[in-house]
């Protein structure tokens, strides 16, 4: 799968395409690259805003790109603008850049700049200016520098960067996701859906995996729709692709249109809420882990996370339990709970 960044002329910026070469070289999944085009898009931009270029971005524009991002419209990746990226494309309203992901774009700018480092194409530090980080050295084992052991990055945190807030992550009950399963049309879309909330993949992991990676006798529905469903003329390994007989049969299912089908079945099973994302599938799949008796630290390293702050947010319990918590504690002391005799 080619992915490019084109310039206005509809010319492949070379330095961008020969890290999105490194990437795949890398076997980074067709969406990962696409993520990292669309988010150097939006750098591409700035150097337009400012009549930069990419080997004159230095730290002080670092502060300047943050204030741009802010101040940027969020587009739905469909929608072909001056500068854009060959692959996809969509309709939808424009909204400012959410925090998580301005953040999201300085990683990939980092990223960017230390591939030009690492191939001699820039002989100078990073721009996207970074800072020691003690903390991290207690989980270097899950420390994975973007270039691995050839990497110049050591355990830190970039100095530019957007505070976000920390949001407690709310799953699906289990009504709402019997009514979702009902809604699902075809064995590919249920599929998916049951890895995320069953096996805890996030939506780049399910749409990156491939066939030779999965026994068809643990995952029953992987193998009903490898089987039944998915197309048997398909040349690639990727497990779930774009069926039919439209101009797309055969390609990989991007994450726009698994957003698409997700979002539709939502409404289908009247479950339709801002919170309800595919991201509330691997949440419940966390919330349900730690319920059974999963450890923490079991949980960190199922989940992927770095930072253990980050699984703790599946062991905050929900307010009817520490409601009960409560009340059981009063019950231990012998006094009676506020508004009850």
């Amino acid at each position: 799968m080619l992915v490019e960044l084109l310039d206005e002329d509809g010319t492949p910026v070379e330095v961008v395409a020969g890290f999105l070469r490194f990437l795949g070289a890398r076997d980074c999944s067709p969406n990962t690259l696409i993520a990292y085009a669309y988010d150097l898009r939006h750098l591409w931009r700035f150097f337009a805003s400012r009549d930069l270029s990419w080997e004159r971005f230095g730290p002080a524009d670092a502060i300047a790109l943050l204030e741009y991002l802010r101040s940027v419209p969020s587009r739905r990746p469909r929608r072909r603008m001056t500068l854009s990226v060959v692959t996809m494309a969509a309709d939808g309203p424009a909204t400012k850049l959410a925090g998580s992901t301005v953040n999201r774009i300085l990683a990939a700018v980092s990223s960017f700049y230390e591939y030009t480092i690492l191939s001699g194409l820039l002989e100078r530090a990073n721009p996207i200016e970074k800072r020691p980080d003690p903390a991290l050295l207690h989980v270097s084992d899950r420390h994975r520098p973007f270039m691995g052991r050839a990497s110049r990055q050591r355990p830190v945190r970039r100095a530019v960067r957007v505070k976000t807030v920390q949001r407690v992550p709310r799953p699906l009950d289990d009504g709402q996701v019997e009514l979702l399963l009902g809604q699902l049309r075809g064995l590919r879309d249920r599929a998916i859906v049951l890895l995320m909330l069953h096996g805890g993949l996030r939506p780049v992991e399910t749409l990156g995996l491939h066939l030779d990676l999965h026994e068809t006798a643990t995952l029953a529905a992987v193998s009903a729709y490898v089987m039944n469903e998915r197309p048997d003329d398909a040349d690639t390994r990727l497990v779930f692709l774009i069926g039919g007989r439209g101009t797309r049969r055969l390609e990989a299912l991007g994450y726009d249109g698994l957003v698409r089908m997700f979002s539709r079945a939502c409404t289908r099973a009247g479950i339709r809420e801002p919170w309800v994302t595919l991201h509330a599938l691997s949440h419940t799949h966390a919330t349900a882990m730690w319920e059974g008796g999963m450890r923490e630290l079991t949980l960190q390293k199922r989940l992927g996370h770095a930072s253990p702050e980050s699984t703790r947010l599946y062991t905050r319990v929900s307010d009817p339990a520490v409601v009960a918590d409560y009340h059981r504690a009063l019950d231990a002391l012998g006094k009676p709970a506020e508004g009850h005799s």
